[in-house]
Order: C-alpha cells, then sequence, then structure tokens
C-alpha cells in the first residue's frame, strides 16, 4: 500500500511593529515565535498553538500562507 503524502501547512509571521511599551506577556509572545528583529520572517507550522499565540499579537505582526 502506498503511503499518504501529507501535506503541510505553513504560515509566514513577520514582525511589522515595534513591542516597545507593550506588556510583557506580548513580548515574550513575540520571542516565542521566533522573531528577534523587525522585519524578520518566520515559518511556523499551522495549528492552534501558533494561531493563539498569533491571535495575542496579530496587532505587531504581518501572517501570509506560505
Amino acid at each position: 500500500m502506498p503511503k499518504k503524502k501529507t501535506i503541510e501547512k505553513n504560515l509566514v509571521v513577520t514582525w511589522k511593529r515595534s513591542a516597545i511599551g507593550r506588556k510583557k506577556d506580548q513580548k515574550a509572545t513575540i520571542a516565542a515565535l521566533g522573531l528577534r528583529r523587525l522585519n524578520q520572517s518566520v515559518v511556523l507550522p499551522d495549528n492552534e498553538v501558533t494561531q493563539g499565540m498569533i491571535k495575542k499579537v496579530e496587532h505587531l505582526v504581518e501572517v501570509t500562507r506560505g
């Protein structure tokens, strides 16, 4: 029996707005997403955990499917 190929869905998250003056938990979420500097992009899996983190800082990041 041939193996089924799984289609992995990914999100490209780009840090667009500064976290200066934001709450500590929002700064920690930006770091947990793997973002270190403005205009940096990271590719993350599209799952519930990632979506929850993005929701917390949606005003600071830009998200595209990729």
